[in-house]
């Protein structure tokens, strides 16, 4: 009996140590998602405010409202 609760006492202190090593992980893969989505909005902002976009973009909303 003492050896089996022994054995999850040391198998508990393992999962908490593993745990405080990858809590530092979290922060920084949110930030470098948080870096990815802005600078893919950016790039989607200027391809969709380009002349040409505009203009494809007009033309649909022109046929859709006088077709």
């Amino acid at each position: 009996m003492y050896g089996v609760m022994r054995a999850r006492a040391r198998m508990w202190v393992r999962r908490m140590r593993a745990a405080r090593r990858d809590a530092g992980m979290v922060t920084s893969e949110y930030a470098m998602g948080l870096i990815a989505a802005v600078g893919f909005a950016g790039l989607l902002l200027k391809v969709l405010t380009s002349g040409q976009v505009q203009a494809a973009l007009q033309g649909i909303v022109e046929k859709a409202l006088h077709g």
